[in-house]
């Protein structure tokens, strides 16, 4: 019996494993979609808004795209199957990048806050990837895809800022035109790959199966989990958010901006080769816990001073800070659900994330434009204080119930 289920939870691992190839290079592709807004977005918005302090709702509208994309995304993942959800996402793409592009050929600050924020749906059903790497995964390798998937961002830090940086003079004078018409190409051949994306529709007794919602998220574990990524996330994007523009109006190029948002991108995603691995062998807590230090050390950074540097070290430590914190954070929810729960957790979760970081987002141009960049990176302390002292609490109530259990298992008349 126990050969049996070894060889099934094999061959499960192998089809993930395909699967995870696919998902791994739809993300380096996805990825150049928020590579491209996030270096450009605030850019633009400046040349474009009709008041400086509007400079960054183009990249809101991306956020409050996100959040608005979570829960339909989880919804038609579980009534037509994520491959469904994953190709309609593509399509959203490829319109971010026409309508981007027509946007700023023609003037209009509304129109291309249309477009980012069809690229934050666009961002919404990627975000759904990681998830979908570990459905039919053994326990033990379910980190491991989540981990290899987001690896896959590390060519989209080096795809998307590139792009920007070959393309967004080629329209002149409309600055980054071509770049997003490019950006609808790019998107165009994910969609290709995740067509062909292993993922059969759920059974139809998974669409009404599993616990109640409110009974999932009211544990302790996945409010850890949830607020952690609530906590990484935002303060993540906050920062990023404001870093391009802050980086102009200090006297900095756009290249030295371009620069910094690929080595970020690079960062956040480069150490998921090995975080799954550092999943396993330290628990999803601890480094979650390293991951939000190192977020509070990325902002004090940025507090040091206003050169390219110091710039640079701030989204570098930042970026890898978030990927210890983000991809810790989804291992963790992935312990709060049974399959048949998956999609309305795991969407669950993904609104949580974004519809905070919407609120975030909107504040972060007038943080910049009223108090300053050393604002910005102050507001990052103390949601992460906060973030580290739940966790470690739910970590502790955890040991001591497993010690308890242990216990009672050894001498049952103790207890």
């Amino acid at each position: 019996m126990l050969d049996v289920t070894s060889a099934n939870e094999i061959d499960a691992d192998a089809r993930v494993r395909a699967n995870v190839v696919r998902l791994a290079a739809a993300q380096a592709l996805t990825g150049a979609n928020s590579a491209v807004i996030f270096a450009t977005g605030a850019i633009v918005g400046a040349t474009l808004a009709p008041d400086m302090s509007f400079a960054t709702v183009p990249i809101s509208m991306y956020v409050v795209g996100l959040a608005a994309g979570t829960l339909p995304t989880g919804a038609i993942s579980r009534r037509f199957g994520r491959r469904a959800a994953f190709v309609i996402g593509t399509g959203l793409g490829t319109l971010t990048g026409l309508l981007g592009s027509f946007a700023i050929l023609h003037g209009s600050f509304a129109l291309f806050c249309v477009a980012t924020f069809l690229g934050g749906l666009y961002g919404a059903v990627a975000q759904s990837y990681r998830f979908a790497a570990a459905d039919g995964a053994s326990a033990a390798y379910r980190p491991k895809a989540v981990s290899w998937v987001m690896a896959g961002g590390v060519f989209a830090g080096v795809l998307g800022p590139q792009l920007v940086q070959w393309t967004m003079d080629v329209w002149q004078p409309y600055l980054f035109a071509f770049s997003f018409l490019v950006q609808a190409a790019v998107a165009l051949i994910a969609m290709g790959i995740v067509a062909g994306v292993d993922m059969p529709k759920p059974a139809p007794a998974d669409l009404h199966g599993g616990r109640p919602l409110l009974t999932i998220v009211t544990q302790p574990r996945f409010i850890a989990a949830a607020l952690c990524g609530i906590v990484s996330y935002p303060m993540m994007n906050l920062v990023m958010t404001s870093a391009p523009l802050a980086m102009k109006l200090c006297g900095l190029s756009v290249s030295d901006s371009n620069f910094g948002i690929q080595w970020h991108i690079v960062a956040m995603y480069g150490p998921s080769f090995f975080t799954g691995a550092l999943i396993a062998r330290f628990g999803a807590p601890s480094i979650v816990a390293a991951g939000l230090l190192l977020e509070a050390g990325a902002a004090t950074i940025g507090l040091s001073g206003i050169t390219a540097m110091h710039f640079w070290a701030t989204l570098i430590v930042l970026g890898v800070g978030w990927n210890f914190s983000f991809i810790g954070a989804s291992a963790l929810v992935l312990e709060t659900h049974r399959p048949q729960e998956r999609n309305k957790v795991q969407a669950f979760n993904d609104f949580l994330v974004f519809g905070m970081m919407a609120i975030g987002s909107f504040s972060s141009g007038q943080l910049l434009a009223n108090y300053g960049w050393s604002a910005v990176n102050m507001v990052v302390f103390p949601p992460v204080v906060l973030g580290l002292v739940v966790l470690s609490l739910v970590s502790y109530a955890r040991r001591r119930r497993a010690r308890l259990e242990a216990a009672m298992g050894e001498f049952p008349d103790a207890i």
